[in-house]
C-alpha cells in the first residue's frame, strides 16, 4: 500500500512529539511518509507539497507545528485534502499559541485541531484512520480492532 497519510512537521525538533502519531499509524497498518517543511522558512516548498499531495496519492495530511503554527493552515489553503493540525508545545506559551492558530482558521479553510502535544499526535493518527476507514475496508477493520484493544485496557 502506498502512503495514504502525509505527516508534515515544521521542524526536525517536532519529530519526538510526533513519534506517537507514526507509531499509531503503523499499529493501524496505515502507510505514511513524514516531511519536514516550514510555513515560514520554506513557504514555497510547503505550497508545492500541498498542491501536489493528492496527485502523490495522499488522502490525509497531518500537519504539526508550534508557535504561530501556520503549517496546517497553509497546507489546507493549498490542498482540498483533509488536514489535521497538531499544535506543538515549543514556545513559552506551552502550545496555547499553536492551538489558537490552528483552531482559528477562517471559514472555508478548515483544519481539524487536535490536543497540544503527544496526545494530539496520537489522536491525529486515529482521526486520520477514521477518515480513511470510510473508503478503505482494511483500515476500518484495523480501527475496530484498535478500539477494542483500547476498551480492554
Amino acid at each position: 500500500m502506498s502512503a495514504l497519510v502525509a505527516v508534515v512537521i515544521g521542524s526536525k525538533s517536532d519529530a519526538g512529539t510526533m513519534a506517537g502519531c507514526g507509531a499509531t499509524l503503523e499499529q493501524l497498518g496505515i502507510a505514511f511518509e513524514q516531511h519536514v517543511l516550514s510555513a515560514h522558512r520554506t513557504p514555497d516548498r510547503v505550497a508545492e507539497f500541498a498542491r501536489g499531495a493528492a496527485a502523490a496519492g495522499y488522502e490525509v495530511i497531518i500537519a504539526a507545528a508550534g508557535g504561530a503554527a501556520a503549517l496546517p493552515g497553509v497546507c489546507a489553503a493549498y490542498s482540498a485534502l483533509p488536514v489535521i493540525g497538531v499544535p506543538i508545545d515549543s514556545s513559552p506559551l506551552k502550545g496555547l499559541d499553536a492551538l489558537y492558530s490552528i483552531v482559528q482558521m477562517p471559514p472555508g479553510v478548515p483544519v481539524a485541531a487536535m490536543a497540544v502535544g503527544e496526545w494530539g499526535a496520537r489522536n491525529a493518527a486515529v482521526f486520520a484512520a477514521e477518515i480513511l476507514a470510510l473508503k478503505h475496508p482494511a483500515v476500518a477493520k484495523a480501527l475496530a480492532r484498535y478500539r477494542e484493544q483500547q476498551a480492554n485496557r
